[in-house]
């Protein structure tokens, strides 16, 4: 099987080529400044390639290599995404309901008042445990993981804020996974999510280990330019983890790709993944104008995503962006967003973590240049 995006021109898809153009030179900008080693962006609309780049250098230092079109990227939280996707076709499947409480499938999880944190609190980050932890010694040992989740600690009442869970929602996603399927929540999200897209070369969660020559390396941007590797995100033990919430690896195209899928309908290269009804409730506002704690801005939140909506700014998306985009990002390094309304996915991934500062600015005008190319919806 072929990749599902097929390339063609720009102007063919109604995207202006000089919008495109100012958007990768602020890319190679950023990295002559030396912002960032390497990067790689991809845009697509009407289930068409418009825009694949590579930029760069994946890796730096004793094993330096260039970014090529199959380099592998480290996507943090925008893996939540796709493990939310895996719960809405349980959904969908009829083995769970958006409504159920987690203690429904997953016994014990109800110690210390957490019986009735549903799903959807748990995507929309309000199920009240924001700083708990899941040990490395849990990441291939699924008991062990199960007890920690179930061990979790309540911080707050759950549904009573809105507060992003970096972490630990989605390893309890993980577990209910499991609960409900039996199987490894890696080998679920693969065989229910990416195979079926035709993106099982370029999108994993949990990093076999023959692909880990095309892992880019993540790194700390230092203030004389160099670089140093962050730990444990450039070990073998990380990479294979496959952390629910921000531990997969994808080209651009393929987060393009998948984030047509989502702008389609839950439809990719004739595959239906999703019913649009799933699609459309998934991508609800379910959290209104409520400012999210961690962010200090109203995030929108829907089940895995976020949206637009129409307050003063956003994160990632764009300032400029229809109301109805969503999408999600990976901590100071990436964002992926599709428009539904414009049909336009935008995938944008580097290989160094930055502070706000720079880079919430950095990705509002990467972000705008795509939403500023779309010449008509």
């Amino acid at each position: 099987m072929g990749f599902p995006l097929t390339q063609a021109d720009p102007t063919a898809l109604g995207l202006d080529p000089g919008a495109l153009a100012r958007l990768c030179a602020m890319v190679e900008r950023h990295i002559a400044e030396g912002r960032h080693p390497g990067a790689q962006l991809a845009v697509a609309r009407h289930g068409k390639l418009a825009l694949f780049r590579s930029f760069g250098q994946a890796r730096v230092g004793a094993d330096a290599r260039a970014a090529d079109d199959r380099t592998l990227w480290l996507l943090y939280s925008n893996t939540k995404v796709i493990t939310a996707a895996t719960l809405w076709k349980l959904v969908e499947d009829g083995a769970l309901r958006f409504s159920d409480t987690i203690a429904s499938h997953v016994p014990d999880f109800e110690k210390g008042g957490k019986g009735n944190i549903t799903v959807i609190q748990l995507l929309t980050h309000q199920a009240g445990f924001p700083s708990a932890v899941v040990t490395p010694e849990a990441w291939e040992d699924h008991e062990l993981l199960r007890r920690q989740v179930c061990d979790f600690a309540l911080e707050w009442e759950p549904g009573s804020r809105v507060h992003y869970h970096p972490a630990s929602a989605h390893w309890t996603a993980a577990v209910l996974i499991e609960a409900i399927t039996g199987q490894d929540f890696r080998r679920v999200i693969r065989d229910r999510i990416i195979a079926p897209l035709g993106l099982g070369e370029e999108l994993f969660v949990g990093l076999p280990a023959a692909e880990e020559p095309r892992a880019a390396g993540m790194y700390d941007p230092g203030p004389d330019g160099n670089y140093t590797p962050r730990m444990p995100e450039n070990t073998s033990a990380h990479r294979a983890a496959g952390i629910p919430g921000g531990g997969g690896y994808a080209t651009a195209r393929a987060m393009a790709a998948f984030y047509q899928m989502l702008a389609q309908g839950g439809t990719l290269n004739g595959v239906r993944l999703f019913a649009p009804r799933t699609i459309e409730f998934v991508t609800r506002n379910f959290t209104g104008d409520q400012v999210d704690g961690y962010m200090g801005m109203p995030m929108h939140r829907g089940l895995g995503p976020h949206l637009r909506g129409t307050t003063e700014t956003i994160r990632g998306l764009g300032s400029l962006a229809h109301p109805r985009t969503f999408g999600h990002g990976g901590v100071g390094s990436s964002y992926c967003w599709a428009d539904p309304v414009s049909g336009v996915s935008f995938a944008f991934l580097s290989n160094a973590r930055h502070e706000n500062p720079f880079h919430e600015p950095r990705m509002d005008t990467l972000s705008n240049f795509v939403h500023t190319a779309i010449l008509a919806d």
